[in-house]
């Protein structure tokens, strides 16, 4: 079972990472920020996982002006569920997913329905940049909704959970699925309620869970059994996350994956700032494992993606703690 609460003192005993430590040691040290508008433009980020050969979301189209707003309904006519986002959002802010659509109806995962003229205002919002990175003016994505595999059923709540690896130099080193609730409102976000559930690097089974950082054993909506979880294709996701490296040239991210019920591993998005409570997750810190690939030095023929997601298996392999 798991500890009621943790104190700050074995927090730091556990090597947990704060988030100067994070700014100063890794994304300051590691990360070029010329690099940046490669992952925190959702749209440039598409384009380079495709090039790389990674498989994304399909690209339903893009709306990059006011006077293009009301071309949305014509732009999915033929698609029953989409999903528009910023290019530039940040923390999941301003993702609007519609599951069907007739009439111009739409209805959202929690089967509540918005009308063309709310769909359009959602749109209008994103181009003013009310939801992105430093409010500057943005453009709207509008993907294929995202069909999540059946082995997920009950481990997330009206929204796709997706996997968030943390890479670093290429070697993928900590992992956690983000399993949305009725109190996330369907979106997979652990500071909206979504349950964080931590994942072993070496076999892609769940090592512990939690949601508002306190640990739960099961799904709060579904009920399912979260120490049941088992992510399948693990080595190809894994792969994917440490290709990110080559795709981007950060040296520290978050890579964001889905399971797709046809398409199998998508990459969603990357994140050149990811947040810490992937820790919380696992119930482990960052900081021995980021120390242990500094220490590795720079070899002259650096590990391919599959041999550095090998060695990470080997070395952040953790027992469960359910």
């Amino acid at each position: 079972m798991f500890e009621r609460f943790t104190s700050p003192s074995k927090l730091r005993h556990k090597g947990i990472m704060g988030m100067n430590k994070r700014n100063h040691s890794y994304i300051g040290r590691y990360n070029d920020r010329s690099k940046y508008p490669l992952v925190d433009d959702k749209l440039k980020t598409k384009i380079i996982a495709e090039a790389a050969g990674a498989t994304v979301p399909a690209l339903i189209g893009v709306i990059a002006s006011q006077a293009e707003v009301k071309k949305i309904h014509k732009m999915v006519e033929d698609w029953p569920g989409f999903v528009i986002k910023p290019a530039q959002g940040s923390g999941g802010k301003g993702i609007l997913v519609i599951t069907s659509h007739k009439d111009g109806v739409y209805t959202k995962p929690s089967g509540a329905t918005c009308n063309k003229e709310e769909v359009e205002r959602h749109i209008s919002n994103a181009l003013a940049g009310l939801f992105s990175l430093g409010g500057k003016n943005d453009v709207a994505v509008v993907e294929n909704l995202i069909k999540f595999d059946d082995c997920f059923d009950g481990f997330s709540y009206e929204g796709v959970p997706d996997v968030r690896i943390i890479v670093f130099k290429g070697y993928p080193v900590m992992a956690m699925m983000r399993c949305s609730t009725a109190a996330s409102d369907g979106k997979a976000n652990l500071h909206q309620g979504a349950v964080g559930v931590g994942i072993d690097i070496a076999t892609g089974k769940a090592i512990r869970a939690v949601q508002f950082d306190q640990p739960v054993t099961h799904h709060p909506d579904t009920g399912k059994d979260l120490s049941t979880l088992q992510v399948p294709h693990w080595e190809r996701l894994l792969e994917l996350a440490s290709s990110a490296w080559e795709m981007t040239g950060l040296g520290y991210m978050g890579t964001d994956m889905v399971l797709d019920k046809e398409e199998g591993p998508m990459v969603l998005e990357l994140n050149a700032r990811p947040g810490l409570a992937i820790q919380i997750a696992n119930g482990a810190g960052l900081l021995p494992r980021l120390k242990h690939i500094e220490s590795l030095g720079m070899p002259a023929e650096y590990p391919k993606p599959k041999e550095r997601v090998a060695y990470a298996a080997e070395q952040f392999g953790v027992k469960s703690q359910f």
